[in-house]
């Protein structure tokens, strides 16, 4: 096959893959503005990650939105198809090397529509759980070929974009016999990109400390039904994939692509949450357990279980149809983008130039359309709280108290220009204006300046 015939098919799928990510060009997901809100701060304010401000994510997630700026819009789509592209070429390789070509197609074409036709925060979102795929499906690859080092630095590299992804480290194990040596070597360097750079103990303290304390408080009350729902509900829109893989392992036996799936469901039940982002690390080991299912079954049965496919296309293919024709669709899991938009315009129409910002809540959107420097160490307002992000819309239970407060008590001798309660609003108990201890300092150097519906704007007093 000449190269050109070889580049053409992934090509096309990477223009077909954009145009269907450009519909939502005008929305930013939390997920993704939290990365891409930091990497402004270090592209455009010389500032450190861990260093100068706090961060909760290890850090290639922000070194990536680097390569565009930290800007939202078409540059963030075009990434986010290029990225999917990446994973389907992988996805495609490995189903090749185990299988046949045939396979390696139905790879393909399994985890890019499963990567875009899903839920839309978890699909399109270039947050750590999606960006953690192609390094794992290059850490099998190189598994299937024998690269016991390629294959640990890969996986030293998924842990640097998600903290989750060590839980695939049994997987070296099916590797060479006798590479173990190779590959821990291999994984001590990928590592060492989230060291070398950065400061290392506030990152320890920031991302692992912090991640921990984050898994062993659920909000969820009752977890485990709540895992069995959620479990079902994926299954039944992955229903082609899953049908298919489950006939794929039942006459194989596959030991590197059981575990896969195996510790990706593992991974999904930490935290006990069950976040529609987190069964992304289920999808690329059940596609290619599927494409292989797709390969071994008849005809008749393949137009099936790709008839089944209709479900999510229908599902969430309207999505995309009323986005191409009205941009701003007033849906609800949006309404808080389209405030922070709003509340941005107020913002940068009367910032100057080196003012500064404190946004209180989990608002980094605003960060990202103001693209104001941070006027404090804290890129959200959890660790003022103590709050997680996770309730802290609904409740107002501390985790971290104790850190809180004193963080609070260094707040209080800080300047920001301006400062943006995107958390009050919705939740008056945990209003920057509620808590005692910030009370003198925000009436004395503070006075509204504007709001939204979700926002509640100061600006220091000259």
């Amino acid at each position: 096959m000449s190269p050109l015939r070889a580049v053409l098919p992934w090509a096309a799928l990477l223009l077909g893959l954009f145009l269907i990510r450009l519909t939502h060009r005008g929305i930013l997901w939390v997920e993704e503005a939290y990365p891409a809100a930091a990497a402004i701060q270090r592209f455009e304010h010389g500032k450190l990650l861990y260093a100068d401000f706090q961060f909760d994510k290890p850090p290639l997630s922000t070194a990536l939105y680097l390569l565009w700026g930290g800007y939202p819009g078409w540059p963030l789509r075009l990434a986010g198809a290029a990225y999917v592209t990446l994973c389907a070429w992988l996805a495609s390789a490995l189903a090749r090397r185990w299988w046949s070509p045939t396979e390696g197609v139905w790879a393909a074409a399994l985890l890019s529509f499963y990567l875009t036709f899903g839920v839309p925060a978890s699909v399109m979102a270039m947050a750590p759980d999606l960006l953690c795929l192609a390094p794992v499906l290059g850490m099998m690859l190189a598994l299937a070929g024998r690269h016991a080092i390629t294959a640990g630095a890969l996986l030293g590299l998924a842990v640097c974009f998600n903290g989750k992804a060590i839980v695939f480290a049994p997987l070296l194990l099916t590797g060479p016999r006798h590479g173990w040596m190779a590959s821990l070597a291999g994984s001590l360097a990928g590592l060492a990109v989230a060291v070398l750079g950065f400061d290392g103990p506030q990152q320890w303290k920031q991302v692992w400390e912090w991640g921990a304390a984050y898994s062993r408080n659920t909000p969820v009350v009752a977890p485990l039904w709540e895992g069995l729902v959620r479990t079902l509900s994926w299954c039944g829109f992955q229903a082609t994939a899953v049908v298919s893989a489950m006939l794929c392992l039942r006459r194989e036996r596959n030991v590197a692509l059981l575990g896969w799936i195996a510790l990706a469901f593992a991974a999904v039940t930490l935290g006990l949450r069950f976040s529609p982002r987190y069964y992304l690390l289920l999808i690329p080991p059940v596609c290619l357990a599927g494409a292989r299912g797709l390969t071994t079954v008849g005809p008749r049965w393949r137009a099936v279980l790709l008839a089944v496919l209709l479900i999510p296309t229908i599902r969430f293919g309207a999505r995309f149809m009323q986005l191409a024709v009205q941009p701003g669709a007033p849906w609800a899991d949006t309404a808080m983008n389209r405030d922070s938009a709003a509340a941005a315009q107020i913002l940068s129409a009367r910032a100057k130039p080196g003012d500064t910002i404190l946004v209180w809540g989990y608002r980094p959107d605003l960060l990202v359309y103001t693209r104001l420097a941070l006027g404090t160490p804290f890129l959200d307002s959890q660790p003022l709280t103590g709050v997680l992000a996770d309730r802290h819309l609904t409740r107002s239970d501390a985790t971290f108290p104790a850190l809180a407060a004193r963080n609070r008590a260094a707040l209080a001798h800080m300047a920001p220009t301006w400062i943006a309660d995107g958390l009050g609003p919705y939740n008056p108990r945990l209003a920057i204006s509620n808590y005692p201890d910030l009370k003198s300092w925000l009436e004395r150097h503070y006075e509204p300046a504007g709001q939204t519906v979700g926002t509640h704007i100061y600006r220091r007093r000259p």
